[in-house]
């Protein structure tokens, strides 16, 4: 474990917009379905702690970054994505109920440098119409396979499929039975972190969620298999008031999971937690180490979401985003690393 500390930019407002943000509604109106496209303007981060040049943080070893802003009014929320290609292409979803496409450019030491081809759609409803109300489109997370997306809503609690089509993005083809007592999720603390198994492991690319901060009576984090020949409920062992916002597994078969905390007094911080994969079973309390940990002396915002990807060179890499909630005080930011496995 490595714990980062550095709190000279922590302050009451971070926390207060945080708090806000978390009941921002959709800027889109129903009705409207097409694919917006979005121009966005990208600050490559150089540093991860604020004015030190050090890369290596534990395991981890900072890459690069990219602070995203644009002036339509939709872009922002962003809760969750995954690489269609490794580090370049990528599809996501905001919490405001939008999908969202676009690419990483990369200079020529394969930093991020820029986002292009950005672009945004409004989630619909059977008919074909925008859907407008937060209630019902607050998605949270997000897998990938097969040219499938599998979402996970918070509020109106489900997980559901979709075919991916950059160019038109329709209904959700089924909903899946997502295991854990619906009684158990509560309303803003639903399933975070949707993500497939290894295709070698003992779930066989099985569909596993977890959610952000619905608690057994031990105070453990729900979460479940949902498909494979292994499903069942299982929790996570909370540590600490850290909430679960995302995670993916590695190759060896752990899950990554992207923590974040807040609180008035000390702000916004993020964590990544690597839970041994053999715990991840029916009925287990899974944990793993905490491999970072950071506070706002650190480039970091409200981080939201995770993906796992090797690199051309086969590095093991880390990518993360935050959700601004559309408030002038947060920010949307990308952060890249290399996760050392020796």
């Amino acid at each position: 474990m490595i714990f980062l500390r550095g709190g000279f930019r922590q302050t009451f407002f971070a926390a207060v917009a945080l708090l806000a943000g978390m009941a921002s509604a959709p800027a889109g109106s129903a009705g409207s379905t097409s694919v917006e496209p979005v121009e966005v303007s990208a600050r490559p981060i150089t540093e991860f702690q604020i004015s030190r040049a050090e890369k290596q943080f534990g395991s981890l070893e900072f890459v690069g970054g990219l602070e995203m802003t644009s002036r339509t009014r939709d872009f922002g929320a962003l809760s969750a994505f995954r690489f269609l290609r490794g580090g370049s292409d990528f599809i996501g979803v905001a919490e405001t109920g939008f999908w969202f496409f676009g690419t990483v450019v990369r200079d020529a030491d394969k930093r991020p440098s820029g986002i292009r081809n950005f672009r945004m759609q409004q989630m619909v409803d059977t008919s074909g119409q925008a859907i407008d109300k937060k209630w019902e489109v607050d998605a949270e997370g997000l897998a990938v396979k097969d040219g499938i997306a599998t979402v996970g809503f918070e509020r109106n609690h489900r997980v559901a499929r979709f075919k991916i089509d950059p160019a038109d993005m329709k209904a959700p083809l089924r909903q899946l039975d997502f295991l854990v007592p619906a009684r158990e999720l509560r309303q803003n603390r639903g399933f975070e972190t949707v993500t497939h198994a290894n295709a070698n492991s003992q779930h066989q690319s099985g569909l596993v969620v977890v959610s952000e901060k619905s608690l057994d009576k031990a105070g453990n984090i729900y979460a479940a298999i949902i498909e494979g020949p292994h499903k069942g409920v299982f929790t996570v062992k909370r540590n600490g008031d850290f909430d679960i916002t995302d995670g993916a597994f590695l190759p060896d078969g752990d899950l990554l999971l992207l923590e974040r905390s807040f609180s008035m007094a000390s702000g916004v911080k993020m964590r990544l937690r690597r839970i041994h994969g053999e715990s991840v079973e029916k009925g287990a309390v899974a944990d793993g180490p905490v491999l970072l940990e950071a506070d706002m002396g650190y480039q970091i915002d409200n981080m939201e979401g995770l993906d796992v990807w090797t690199r051309d060179d086969g590095a093991l890499m880390v990518s993360l985003i935050s959700d601004d909630n559309h408030s002038i005080l947060q920010r949307n930011l990308y952060l890249e690393f290399i996760l050392h496995q020796d």
